[in-house]
């Protein structure tokens, strides 16, 4: 097991609330954390049909069975039980007492917020940083990055990224999707899929989206709910301060997991991702996860957003903290050139309040210090948050 930033967080939590909800991706490594982090605990998997059936059935004879607790995994799939978990917890006062997991982050929010309000402490596990690689001193260039992505699976068992990915996608619709929602047609669906793959980066438009697979607006909203909830794709929200008369209010699309991406838009090598159009937009999807892995593995919720004007004027990232932020961007060169500066320059020119640090995130090998900003490497998108959090304090 590759050692993971959040575990010291999930620890932290469990001294402190008596049941810790552990939510992310599937095969982000959340049960791989979890039974490493309580191996003292009984786990429980409540994809097995028949502890599935005993825990719906007689919820009370099932948790009567766990006196001290324990890590129960896909907790999604018993939607009942967070109900029973209340009393149970309530007796006993005891902090750590359950660890839930969930791969479906909106149905499992709504029966924990339901039931265990309070009582709770909500995480979210996303796949590896290039940090904890680089720590497990795995290091690789970005265009393999960017095709073979981050699920810890395809690092700890050496398996083929392009086979484990095309698993994920068959064992997501055919699993999760069905869970959820019943679709007619699972091959529109997928290539609904298909499609957010080749916006991503983009801002999102439901419209065209729809149009162009085949389906209404409001299947389009229904199917990208659905991939937002199994955290699929992750939707980056404008900037809401009005620094601008015309701002770009749509958010701009992204996936959890870069390899997934390239995988959906058939890269099967680095030479793919090297010349595929859409390259630019993968690096800056890699960079704005490990951004947003920075702050979930921390505990934290997300700070990030982008800005965009009328006059097509942009920053990619923009991280808050309280009244301060720094505007980020990202491009995929190696080479700095000053166009690379425009938006940044644009951005911070409307502020009435100067920034404390801005940033360049490029492709190249060198970090700099400039006298208005610093320039990061991909590998030290963490090292970046790290700044901009110290500079903010």
């Amino acid at each position: 097991m590759i050692p993971r930033t959040l575990e010291a967080v999930l620890r932290e939590r469990a001294a402190q609330y008596p049941v810790v909800t552990l939510t992310g991706p599937r095969q982000s490594g959340k049960t791989t954390l979890c039974r490493a982090a309580f191996s003292q605990k009984p786990y429980i998997n409540l994809e097995s049909p028949d502890i599935r059936e005993f825990a719906r059935n007689d919820p009370r004879g099932f948790l009567a069975s766990y006196p001290d607790g324990a890590i129960l995994d896909e907790i999604q799939r018993t939607p009942e039980l967070p109900s029973y978990l209340q009393p149970v917890i309530d007796d006993s006062g005891a902090p750590g007492q359950f660890i839930l997991t969930g791969s479906q982050q909106f149905e499992v929010m709504t029966n924990i917020g339901q039931s265990l309000a309070g009582r709770t402490a909500l995480l979210k596990l996303l796949p590896l940083s290039i940090k904890e690689l680089s720590d497990a001193e795995i290091n690789m260039e970005i265009d393999e990055l960017l095709l073979t992505g981050f699920y810890p699976r395809i690092y700890d068992v050496g398996l083929k990224p392009s086979e484990v990915l095309g698993d994920y996608i068959e064992t997501y619709v055919e699993r999760d999707i069905r869970q959820l929602i019943s679709i007619k047609d699972l091959a529109l669906f997928q290539k609904f899929v298909r499609l957010c793959a080749g916006r991503v980066g983009q801002l999102l438009n439901l419209q065209s989206l729809g149009n162009d697979v085949g389906v209404s607006h409001t299947t389009a909203r229904s199917w990208l709910t659905l991939l937002q909830a199994g955290y699929v794709v992750f939707l980056l929200q404008p900037w809401h301060k009005n620094i601008a008369k015309r701002q770009i209010k749509s958010p701009k699309l992204y996936f959890y997991d870069v390899g997934l991406a390239s995988w959906l838009l058939g890269a099967e090598d680095e030479r793919h991702v090297k010349y595929h159009p859409l390259r630019g937009n993968l690096f800056e999807n890699l960079v704005i996860i490990e951004a947003l892995k920075y702050r979930y593995h921390r505990g934290e919720r997300s700070n990030l957003y982008f800005w965009r004007d009328g006059k097509g004027n942009e920053v990619d990232l923009l991280v808050e903290h309280g009244p301060d932020i720094a505007p980020v961007e990202i491009k995929s060169g190696a080479t700095i050139n000053d166009d690379y500066f425009k938006g940044l320059h644009t951005f911070t020119g409307k502020l009435s309040r100067q920034p404390k640090t801005s940033a360049l995130v490029y492709a190249g090998t060198e970090q700099q210090k400039r006298s208005d900003l610093t320039v990061w490497r991909a590998a030290d998108v963490a090292m970046m948050m790290e700044d901009i959090r110290s500079r903010s304090m």
